[in-house]
């Protein structure tokens, strides 16, 4: 991934999703983080977590359970504020309740995350 990503909200989405689909979480939150990085001050906590989130699926690919619960524990925390009214069609609550579900259950297989509705 190159080090200056500046993608639009909808095209780092897109690009997270395909590298999340791909199994390349850590790549997908690298592409995340930069849209955090870049966002504006209401979507700054939203962006985050959703990089957390793909932080937490890599400690999961990599075995380490408790470092994948505490992320995914926080990251489901941090999107909780954005579930009433999420921006950019963002499936706030399917993420939030797929994270607790993860974090919960470590060592159970990861079902497909989806970051957007349908």
């Amino acid at each position: 991934m190159p080090d200056n990503i500046d993608l639009p909200p909808e095209e780092a989405l897109a690009e997270a999703q395909a590298l999340l689909d791909a199994d390349r979480p850590f790549h997908a939150h690298e592409v995340l983080e930069a849209a955090w990085k870049a966002s504006p001050d209401g979507e700054r906590e939203l962006w985050r977590g959703l990089a957390q989130v793909a932080v937490g699926l890599t400690h999961l690919r990599r075995g380490n359970a408790r470092g994948a619960e505490a992320l995914l524990t926080r990251a489901a925390e941090r999107l909780v504020p954005y579930e009433d009214a999420p921006p950019h069609g963002i499936d706030v609550q399917g993420i939030v309740k797929h994270t607790r579900e993860l974090a919960a259950n470590p060592h159970d297989d990861p079902v497909e995350l989806r970051l957007t509705k349908p």
